[in-house]
């Protein structure tokens, strides 16, 4: 496979541009490889030149291709984009390469082989994720009324006096929030993991693993007379079909390697279908003379002695003879290379990615001199990369690492001088402590008064600076916005600020009519009054209280008599909302409807602009414009998902502006960085936090059951003894706050050159209600740490 020399010559400059460890992922030749990265370290930089080198030196075609694969639509098209800039720039092949998500690459396997991949002719839609949630709610239902005996059992729990009004909410708890999250958790994690029901039934784990298998049982069988599939039985599909020889040995002739990107968010069952399209076949003649193990060694070696004398491309140390014919598990030889940091997992408590799986991966992979360690940086200045570094060596040697420690012990380097990176390792803005400030402002009104006077004085001083506020939770957001807001009336020189979440909730607003107007259709349902109610309290309409109490007992909430249980002050103020909208509806026509709903939940200009656009298409498309056939069509609206948000502008590509200051979840901001980033209201309540389990279902027992479920089928997965619910329990308890630390590290990591932290001396005790205050609120104990060793960051306030 020679190149031409200037061919040669253009690979070795894209090879120098990046810096070491990037380096060494572009002079990957074969083999497994792990590439452990922190963040800013440039790994779909890296990933990319790697992919383009790739391609050159093995003169891959559309016959015999590299597949790059990573867990969202927009990394995959941001790294396509890379790669497809080098390949124009070097004349070289644009079909030489595919990119994919997981579930997208697994439903290219499955549906190219549909006979092969154990789903039904009729089984060809993938089953959207509102439509979904509805078909485990009918499965929950289904379930309770064919397991009376389960269904009593946790019906009763304990305390139960036999009141017919406290078995109502019960019932309603159970049906409409328990047994559905229930459902969802286990089916989830049990199919990430190809465990079947029987396996859950049969794993003697007690009764909430039992009462799991029937519900997973039960969607399957609704799931299956829809005619659907969801997006875990697509990687189920995708391995049945890889499961013949024939066809394993069709895509594993058309794979040259697998490139992943993103590994620590991966499930155990996508690991095994990336394994399985990386397993190395021979290739020519060798493949016609059978292929056998000497063959494929000899071709390995030339082609290393070929690269060699072709190129300066070359894994020097990492990729010699024996490093070459390293054995997979399964006796099989893999090009595989697996790109992550699982210092940022931080979906692993509401997907099925678990970071120790990459863990290991990349332990097994150090034991064989086949892990790259990223650890320079450019992004961040040197006194944000310290701070980062503290709260992760802090966390792993307090109590909280324990089962296991949370973050993987790799500290993030400066890069070395002449790095390629422009501005890398940016020079900290003039401040106290060199670039990181600690606050403990009184309370969380003057927090957001001293963040918005901050940001005022940074942009007087350059006003191409790029900012952000990171909150936790969405209502902190909201809360944010409303405040500077205020701020901004007063001031002569207003700041532009841009909410990130008024996009989600603008999209949430066919969910929220949907739940309204079958509310006013069927009042009387309790499924459709608790839909309604969770609605208005989202908003904040009205107060948070036990909506199951509410629900439960509809004619008495609605219209109680002289007979019936005195309510609350907040439980009346809830129900004069609702029986406006009851009186809405006989009083407006239809047409009305979705306007004076859109008022009732105090819209904003945005989200006004999407109620009517969507009071528009029902105008439309109805051609008896009633109660009962607006609720119809916004149900295929919602199932279908087939409606946009009204936008200002492309948002996504607003999130980074300059001169602007962004407030956006900790979550979304994974991936991005600002030059300037505020993080309020860091509390121990929320960051690390506890499991918080309801009122209402603490007869249950002490946890709750999605959790405990998890729980008990992870230690399934894992071949490890299924613990009792407690036990079960507390290690969620210890997962969900490593998560939460990891989550703080990757906000800390997105700032620049300034990382603005702070908590308020006093604060809600929950954000659901602002006005339910704590003094001296506990401040989350990785803030504490940075106090002691960086004091100079403390201000005044």
């Amino acid at each position: 496979m020679t190149i031409a020399p200037q061919l040669a010559t253009q690979l070795a400059e894209l090879h120098a541009s990046l810096r070491a460890g990037q380096q060494q992922m572009a002079q990957w030749q074969s083999g497994e490889l792990a590439v452990s990265a922190v963040p800013g370290a440039g790994k779909s930089t890296g990933m990319a030149v790697a992919a383009v080198i790739t391609i050159a030196n093995n003169q891959l075609s559309r016959q015999r291709q590299l597949v790059v694969v990573t867990f969202t639509r927009s990394a995959a098209s941001n790294i396509r984009r890379k790669i497809r800039k080098h390949l124009q720039e070097l004349r070289l092949p644009q079909s030489a390469f595919t990119v994919n998500t997981l579930h997208g690459l697994a439903f290219s396997i499955a549906s190219s082989h549909a006979e092969l991949s154990g789903f039904s002719a009729a089984e060809t839609q993938i089953i959207s994720e509102p439509r979904k949630l509805g078909l485990i709610k009918q499965a929950a239902n289904r379930w309770l009324r064919k397991n009376p005996r389960l269904y009593e059992m946790l019906l009763e729990g304990r305390g139960f006096d036999g009141e017919d009004a406290e078995r109502l909410r019960r019932q309603t708890i159970l049906r409409t929030e328990v047994l559905p999250a229930l459902a969802r958790e286990a089916i989830a994690t049990a199919k990430s993991a190809k465990l079947s029901p029987d396996d859950l039934r049969y794993a003697d784990a007690g009764e909430i693993l039992e009462v799991a298998a029937g519900l997973y049982e039960t969607y399957q069988s609704l799931l299956h007379k829809q005619g659907m599939i969801d997006y875990d039985d697509m990687i189920l599909g995708a391995l049945r079909v890889l499961a013949q020889d024939s066809v394993q040995q069709y895509w594993q002739e058309r794979v040259f390697a697998v490139f992943e990107d993103e590994a620590q968010d991966s499930s155990p069952l996508q690991t095994k279908l990336l394994e399985q399209l990386a397993v190395v076949r021979p290739q020519g003649r060798d493949a016609e003379m059978g292929g056998d193990r000497a063959d494929l060694d000899r071709q390995n070696r030339d082609l290393e002695q070929r690269n060699n004398s072709q190129s300066v491309v070359n894994l020097d140390g990492a990729n010699n003879q024996e490093g070459q014919q390293e054995r997979h598990p399964e006796n099989q030889n893999l090009n595989l290379i697996r790109v992550g940091d699982p210092n940022q997992a931080i979906n692993s408590t509401f997907t099925n990615a678990d970071p120790r799986f990459f863990n290991q991966f990349c332990d097994r992979a150090q034991s064989r001199g086949r892990l790259v360690s990223l650890d320079q940086a450019g992004r961040s200045s040197s006194r944000i990369m310290a701070s980062a570094n503290q709260v992760l060596d802090w966390v792993n040697s307090s109590t909280y690492a324990q089962p296991e420690p949370p973050f993987r012990q790799q500290h993030i380097r400066a890069v070395d001088p002449g790095d390629p990176q422009p501005n890398a390792n940016p020079a900290p803005l003039p401040s106290r402590g060199n670039g990181l400030e600690i606050n403990f402002p009184p309370n969380i009104n003057h927090t957001v008064r001293l963040l918005y006077d901050r940001a005022q004085q940074l942009l007087a001083q350059n006003p191409e600076l790029s900012m952000a506020v990171l909150v936790r939770q969405h209502n902190q957001g909201r809360f944010v916005c409303e405040e500077l807001e205020n701020f901004n009336r007063d001031h002569p020189d207003p700041i532009r600020v841009y909410d990130v979440e008024q996009r989600d909730r603008r999209s949430r607003v066919p969910e929220d009519m949907l739940a309204i107007l079958q509310f006013l259709d069927r009042p009387h349902s309790p499924d459709n009054l608790k839909a309604a109610l969770r609605v208005l309290s989202k908003r904040q309409i009205i107060k948070p209280q036990d909506l199951d109490a509410l629900a439960s007992l509809p004619e008495q909430f609605l219209y109680p008599t002289a007979l019936d249980p005195n309510f609350t002050p907040i439980a009346i103020a809830a129900r004069h909302i609702c029986t406006g909208l009851l009186r809405a509806k006989l009083e407006l026509p239809p047409y009305n409807l979705i306007a004076f709903i859109a008022l009732t939940l105090r819209y904003d200009q945005g989200e006004l602009a999407t109620a009517d656009k969507l009071s528009d298409r029902l105008s439309s498309q109805l051609e008896e414009y009633n109660l009962a056939a607006m609720v119809a069509a916004l149900q295929d609206i919602v199932t279908s998902e087939s409606f946009e948000a009204v936008e200002d502008e492309n948002l996504e590509d607003r999130y980074t502006r300059s001169g602007q200051l962004t407030v956006i979840s900790m979550h979304k901001a994974k991936g991005l960085d600002w030059d300037v980033v505020f993080m309020p209201f860091l509390h121990k309540r929320i960051i690390p936090g506890e499991l918080f389990q309801k009122e209402a279902v603490k007869f249950l027992g002490e946890f709750t059951l999605p959790e405990v479920a998890r729980a008990q089928i992870r230690a399934m997965i894992h071949g490890e003894l299924i613990p009792d619910p407690t036990v079960a329990w507390s290690r969620c308890q210890s997962l969900k706050q490593a998560e939460e630390f990891r989550l703080l590290y990757v906000g800390m990591t997105r700032a620049k050159r300034l990382l603005w932290l702070s908590a308020a001396r006093s604060a809600p005790f929950s954000w659901n209600n602002r006005d339910n205050l704590t003094d001296n609120a506990d401040v989350c104990p990785a803030l504490k740490t940075l106090v002691d060793s960086f004091p100079d960051a403390i201000g005044n306030d």
